[in-house]
């Protein structure tokens, strides 16, 4: 016998005449109707009671196990499971408990309207989210779908594509779709100037200028790109570290001796959904982190005042830890207890001290030791040599 007491419902904007006639049907049969105001606006046929949004929307869970064993309808926008809050609904309710009734989502929509495929895209959402999240995904050529957070938006992103060398991508913002006032609002990113309605999905079409900024999701982002003082992971030797940590959809990632963030900023561009803790004690290499995470599209980067080991204490586990400073065996014994089964641990080291712990730590635990030097061109004088960088000893292994 099913164990099914809550329906999650999408609706579009034809409302209840939208519905597949079984859905209708829940609906029109519930004791309790959940959702924002837009939503009981589109679905008045019904005597139900009437329950707005909690705040803060974290009081969500709470409220509807309190309405267990009543027939409760959440409603929500187009598919519940696509950026939605069945989704959150789903992590902390049994999805046995739970009947989920799709509807066409925005992005189906914006793409239809567009004639884009869907699986030629990306799907994004900054709907309360920071909006800056959206820069990892401006590349040449790519076609960008976005549910955005309001009437602002748009005048943000054209910015963000515009500073970026991306000012004559084709914008399209698209507003209340499928209903009796849907709108279209087209230009281009560098003399955007329309007025358009706070609940929209943005499309965007990305055209490079010739001096467009190259802002690659693979790791070894140019070095200029940072703000740094000149202690940082340089880019050649970053995209071996960032090899060898594997970011992954999700994953969290420890970054010890953050600096100004550049393994960290690029771990998150590197996933979908990857995480990053930096810890620094220097307020200046931390603000330096913190105006990178947000120019190059990672502006959830967490920053921890603190010293290690004892910063580490109490932190969420980690899917990988970079050491990037402060190497100590006490840092490591730290980092290794607290990283998860199949977690990924690197250090770097430039001083002969630290490369001696390298060692002692190699020698106890194994893994992979290698020494990693660059040199790029340089002019001397009229002419041209090769400029060595200080040699970086990288040991990583993988908790087994």
């Amino acid at each position: 016998m099913s164990k099914a007491w809550l329906h999650i419902v999408g609706i579009g904007e034809d409302g209840l005449h939208g519905l597949l006639p079984a859905t209708r049907a829940v609906v029109e049969a519930a004791e309790v109707i959940v959702g924002g105001d837009r939503h009981h606006k589109l679905a008045v046929n019904s005597s139900a009671e009437r329950i707005f949004w909690p705040s803060p929307f974290n009081a969500i869970i709470d409220l509807l196990r309190s309405l267990k064993g009543r027939r409760v309808v959440v409603l929500a926008t187009g598919d519940p499971l696509w950026f939605s809050v069945g989704a959150r609904i789903g992590r902390e309710i049994d999805p046995a408990e739970i009947v989920y009734h799709p509807q066409l989502s925005a992005f189906q929509l914006a793409a239809a309207r567009m004639g884009w495929s869907l699986a030629d895209l990306e799907t994004l959402t900054v709907h309360g989210r920071p909006v800056e999240q959206m820069i990892a995904f401006i590349q040449p050529l790519a076609r960008l779908l976005i549910l955005t957070t309001g009437s602002d938006t748009p005048d943000q992103i054209a910015k963000f594509l515009t500073d970026r060398g991306f000012g004559r991508s084709p914008m399209t913002v698209l507003s209340e779709m499928g209903g009796p006032n849907e709108a279209r609002f087209d230009g281009v990113a560098e003399n955007w100037d329309h007025e358009v309605p706070p609940f929209n999905t943005l499309a965007v079409d990305c055209v490079a200028d010739p001096q467009a900024a190259l802002l690659p999701r693979v790791p070894g982002l140019a070095d200029h790109l940072f703000s740094h003082d000149g202690t940082m992971t340089k880019q050649e030797v970053r995209a071996v570290t960032l090899a060898k940590l594997m970011p992954m959809r999700g994953a969290l990632l420890w970054d010890i001796g953050t600096g100004c963030g550049s393994v960290a900023v690029e771990w998150m561009r590197g996933a979908r959904y990857a995480r990053a803790i930096g810890i620094e004690p220097r307020a200046d290499r931390r603000a330096m982190a913190a105006e990178n995470a947000l120019a190059l599209g990672a502006p959830r980067l967490e920053l921890i005042d603190g010293v290690v080991p004892e910063a580490l204490e109490g932190l969420e586990a980690p899917d990988a830890v970079f050491i990037g400073g402060g190497l100590s065996p006490e840092v490591f014994d730290a980092a290794w207890a607290a990283l998860r089964p199949l977690g990924r641990l690197v250090c770097n080291a430039v001083t002969l001290e630290s490369e001696a712990n390298l060692l002692d730590l190699h020698n106890a635990r194994g893994g992979d030791l290698v020494k990693l030097s660059v040199a790029r061109a340089d002019p001397v004088g009229d002419l041209t040599g090769w400029r060595p960088m200080m040699p970086v000893t990288q040991w990583s292994l993988i908790k087994r």
